[in-house]
């Protein structure tokens, strides 16, 4: 029996050769303008209602135009917005698609994940990077260049703070003795590696609980949880971590529409994007949280479709 034998969300999302479906915040197709952030709760409560797993929230600072996208993420502060969202449902996982630990005090971070796991027990899922968004390194005064290091040494900080009575840490970041982290978490939150993090992949095979990487063609992404599960079989033997992969969505009203790329994901047609799903399963893909910005078609309508249409075919377990 693995770590998470009894966690309810993890359990609800992930098991060997099968595929939940999550939803990326915000819930709307605003493109290349700033989100306006409205209905969310109604509908997170939608998705949760339909049957999807997780909701993914991002952890960015600042509006930088030249990063793109338009980079503001869900406007609101990650970890605020989310304990908003979490206490309007009852069973929906929340996930952080990724706490940037090379700006984040782990310690703090630490108190911020087992005070939500107390709020909502076993559904809190963590993602960790070292983070991308030069913006945010500037104003806070941190270099962009040493960020692999310093996510390595937050890593560390934070798996003893959270997990050990009265550790005794000694950190570039801070130094604990005598002294111990309350409330501790629930359970163990489950821990996801985003991307490379500025790490080797050796690393993060035998570090964090699963791994989160960026949307890629199936036979790309294929080869990439090939090379990485035989590492992880390598490290720890038998145990399974599973793969979570995002995809940006524009649903076509043609339900018989084939499959185009957008950026980041698919314009597709309803039969055509279960048929993608499945060959993603097929690869090894465990979660895959659709967001819906690129959509030309309203968000709700969107999210109706998937939820009676699509996720049928990928139901929570």
């Amino acid at each position: 029996m693995g770590k998470f034998a009894n966690h309810f969300g993890y359990n609800r999302m992930f098991a060997k050769e099968r595929l939940t479906l999550g939803v990326h915040i915000p819930i709307e197709n605003y493109q290349f303008h700033a989100p306006t952030m409205e209905k969310q709760v109604e509908l997170v409560q939608k998705a949760e209602q339909y049957g999807f797993t997780g909701v993914w929230l991002r952890d960015v600072l600042l509006q930088d135009p030249d990063f793109g996208d338009p980079a503001t993420g869900q406007i609101y502060d990650m970890m605020i917005y989310l304990t908003y969202l979490a206490s309007q449902t009852e069973k929906i996982a929340f996930g952080t698609s990724a706490t940037v630990l090379s700006l984040r005090h782990p310690l703090r971070v630490a108190k911020e994940i087992a005070t939500l796991d107390q709020l909502f027990p076993e559904r809190i899922m963590l993602g960790v990077s070292s983070g991308d968004r030069r913006a945010d390194f500037k104003a806070l005064g941190v270099s962009h260049e040493t960020r692999g290091e310093k996510f390595r040494e937050a890593f560390a900080y934070l798996e003893d703070i959270l997990y050990k009575t009265f550790p005794s840490i000694e950190s570039n970041l801070g130094e604990v003795h005598g002294a111990n982290l309350v409330p501790k978490p629930s359970k163990r939150v489950p821990t996801f590696i985003t991307g490379f993090s500025q790490q080797t992949m050796e690393w993060f095979a035998e570090h964090g609980d699963g791994w989160m990487y960026y949307p890629r063609s199936p036979v790309h992404q294929a080869a990439a949880i090939g090379q990485w599960r035989e590492l992880v079989e390598d490290y720890h033997p038998d145990v399974f971590k599973p793969f979570i992969q995002p995809m940006h969505l524009d649903l076509s009203e043609d339900p018989n529409e084939r499959p185009t790329p957008i950026r980041l994901g698919y314009r597709t047609g309803r039969k055509a994007l279960i048929e993608l799903l499945d060959l993603y399963r097929s690869i090894g893909i465990n979660h895959l949280f659709l967001a819906l910005f690129d959509g030309k078609r309203p968000a709700n309508e969107v999210l109706d479709e998937l939820g009676e249409e699509v996720l049928p075919h990928f139901p929570a377990l």
